[in-house]
């Protein structure tokens, strides 16, 4: 499903993909998803892993960006240079937005760690994907606003995606 066709009062859940799309200016989608969000007009959410995600996410394009450090492997280029991330602030200040997009950041609570096994077991999800869906279940929420494939097998979701996005 599109994110346009998300209805108006929907509870939903963000993914980090969505946001990293939006701060890069790759896809007009997600920006106009996320305004409407700022707008009061979708409830959306997202977590504390989710947000990790976006600042190591952004902080690696930012470096790139920059001219600072190259692909392959630039995360760990970094931990070998502490002097390049002492350069890099972009990632930190867009990261700060969310919240003030009115989206709401939940922690993590342990039980919802726990419980994210079960969906590693299911469904086949990494670590961070498992805690989306825990995530999403703690909270009652049972839509998904990501450009990732691999929610596509759990079943008691429903997943909207950008259109725009090419990957």
């Amino acid at each position: 499903m599109r994110l346009d066709e998300v209805q108006k009062g929907e509870r939903v859940f963000i993914g980090a993909n969505i946001f990293i799309y939006h701060f890069t200016g790759v896809p007009n989608e997600c920006s106009d998803f996320l305004a409407r969000c700022e707008q009061k007009e979708i409830f959306g959410l997202t977590s504390v892993n989710v947000l990790l995600e976006v600042l190591h996410r952004l902080m690696m394009i930012e470096a790139v960006k920059k001219k600072l450090a190259n692909p392959p492997d630039i995360a760990n280029k970094l931990t070998k240079h502490p002097e390049i991330i002492k350069q890099l602030n972009e990632y930190y200040i867009n990261t700060q937005k969310i919240a003030e997009m009115g989206i709401a950041v939940k922690p993590l609570p342990y039980d919802a760690i726990l419980k994210s096994h079960s969906f590693r077991v299911g469904y086949g999800l990494m670590v961070n994907d498992s805690m989306i869906i825990a995530s999403m279940q703690e909270e009652g929420i049972k839509t998904l606003i990501t450009n990732d494939d691999g929610f596509s097998e759990v079943d008691r979701i429903s997943v909207y995606k950008p259109h725009d996005v090419k990957i």
